[in-house]
Parts: C-alpha cells; sequence; structure tokens
C-alpha cells in the first residue's frame, strides 16, 4: 500500500493532559510517514510548556506552534494545515484532542481514503472514552438545512449532500482542501465540519468511513460543560451555517430559534435562554472576535 505524507493537526487550549495522551497514542502509530502539529490557542495554564516537557518536539515528526490569541478551532486548523511542514502532505488529519487514537488508526484511515481518488475525506469510529462499547458516530452524520439540527450516523450508511464527517476525526485529501480554500472562518467553533464537507460534495469529492477504525473520544475536554458563553457560540454558528446554506435562510434561521427558545423555556432554563439571545445580537452584529480573548 501507498505511504503519503499525513499531517496530523490538533489543537489545544489549556487541555494539556487530553493533548498529552492523545500525542502519546500518535506516537504509537504504525503509519510511518505521519507528522504531527500541535496549534495552541493562546492556553493561559502553560499547556505548551507542559507539552513540550513530557514531548519533545522533533524537527519533522512533532511540531509546536503557538497562537498569540484564542484563534477559534477553524482558524488555528488552518493555521496548522499552511504550515511549511504540513504543506507538502498529501492528507491532512484534523484530529480533536480529547480523542485517543489506536496504533493502527492512521494507516486504515489512509487505506479507505485511497480507495477512490475522488474520496475527499475520510472519518473515523468514534467511541465513547467512558463507554468503549458505545458508538459515538460512525464517521459522522446528518444536518438538517430547515434547522441546522444534526444527528451522528451509529451504524453504516450512505453519505449524502446534507451529510458530513465529524472533525472529531477527519482524513482531508490536500487536493480538496485547497481547492476549497480550506476551513471557513468566520464561526469560532463548530458547524465548521459540516460547513466543509457540504462544500465538498458540492465540489464533486465523496465522503467516506474507514469502518474498522475505534478512536476513543472523551468528547467536551476543552468544553466542559453548556455554559452561557458556549450557547452563545452556538447560537452564531448556527445562525452563521443557515445563512451559507439553508435554501431560504431566514426561515430557516427563524425555525432554529423557535426550537431552540422553545426548549429553553420548556426547562425554565432562563440563562440559556438569554444566552442564545445575546448570540443572535453577537450575529447580527458580526461580532466573533470577544471570544478570542
Amino acid at each position: 500500500m501507498q505511504k503519503p505524507l499525513v499531517a496530523c493537526i490538533l489543537v489545544n487550549w489549556n487541555n494539556w493532559r487530553d493533548t498529552s495522551d492523545c500525542l502519546a497514542s500518535l506516537a504509537r502509530q504504525n503509519y510511518p510517514n505521519l507528522r504531527v502539529l500541535v496549534v495552541d490557542n493562546a492556553s493561559t495554564n502553560d499547556s505548551l510548556a507542559k507539552l513540550r516537557a513530557a514531548h519533545p518536539p522533533k524537527t519533522s515528526s512533532l511540531t509546536y506552534i503557538a497562537n498569540r490569541e484564542n484563534a477559534g478551532f477553524p482558524r488555528a486548523c488552518n493555521l496548522g494545515a499552511r504550515h511549511p511542514l504540513a504543506t507538502d502532505a498529501e492528507f491532512l488529519w484534523v484530529l480533536n484532542n480529547d480523542t485517543v487514537a489506536p496504533p493502527d488508526t492512521a494507516s486504515k484511515l489512509v487505506k479507505a481514503a485511497l480507495a477512490s481518488p475522488n474520496i475527499g475525506v475520510t472519518g473515523a469510529v468514534l467511541r465513547y472514552a467512558h463507554n468503549p462499547r458505545q458508538i459515538q458516530a460512525w464517521g459522522g452524520g446528518q444536518i438538517n438545512l430547515w434547522s441546522a439540527y444534526n444527528r451522528h450516523y451509529l451504524a453504516p450508511t450512505s453519505f449524502g449532500p446534507d451529510s458530513y464527517i465529524t472533525f472529531a476525526s477527519a482524513l482531508i485529501r490536500r487536493d480538496c482542501f485547497d481547492q476549497l480554500g480550506g476551513f471557513f472562518e468566520g464561526v469560532f467553533m463548530y458547524f465548521e465540519d459540516a460547513d466543509f464537507c457540504l462544500r465538498a460534495h458540492r465540489a464533486g469529492w465523496r465522503l467516506a468511513v474507514a469502518p474498522d477504525t475505534a478512536i476513543l473520544h472523551k468528547e467536551g475536554g476543552t468544553v466542559k460543560s453548556r455554559t452561557a458563553l458556549l450557547e452563545r457560540i452556538v447560537t452564531i454558528s448556527a445562525l452563521t451555517f443557515l445563512t451559507r446554506h439553508a435554501h431560504i435562510p431566514p426561515v430557516a434561521q427563524a425555525v432554529y430559534l423557535l426550537l431552540r427558545l422553545g426548549k429553553r423555556i420548556r426547562l425554565r432554563d432562563w440563562t440559556s435562554f438569554r444566552a442564545v439571545l445575546q448570540g443572535v445580537n453577537d450575529w447580527y452584529n458580526n461580532r466573533i472576535t470577544p471570544f478570542r480573548h
């Protein structure tokens, strides 16, 4: 089998412990042509120093990139993808830092990706770290373009035009990445995977899954709880996504907000209710930069 160069990109923000576990699993990969780039989004807890001590950087197999601000997830991934050590890679492996990949993961992903030259994005089978018998996502899921609500696939299925590969683990062909201009940076985080995959599908690329993989995902390692700030970020990202992809954006955005606000009214969760409204205001005024601090 061919062994094309793979550049794996991890984004870290104040979560060096999970990132360290992920790096340890990547160091055990049996794939011989793998580079790892850790993009630190201006962590405030000495993450970089701790990671460098636990996993010393090497000339080509491991490198660290320090951002001066919290650039958000898609922007940080783009930065890693455009680093000189990644630009000559045939594949980019976007991997959440709160995952643990078995040693044969990279090999299996590449094998699945090479099955056809028009496969642009290859996903992995994700399992919950706290319960490895339970599947979190069979590669990705489906997103409703009338409401922005999505569901994960839990078994083998065909990936249609409204499907996406979750960026918890996504092996992306470099040609596909370059053709689409990388990841959309108009959101801080969330929905960047669905945005990219929908654009890839429209450009003629296929989505695939390596069915024999089993990545353990801790899920929410960086974001520990559903905070009011997170509610704002998700709201901004969803409304932005619908602007770009919905058939009738104003209608879809209204449906999304009615469902989201209605649920919080039923739960009498007024803190989240106000946070969603604040997110609407942030989106309307195109404010995403405050979250970078």
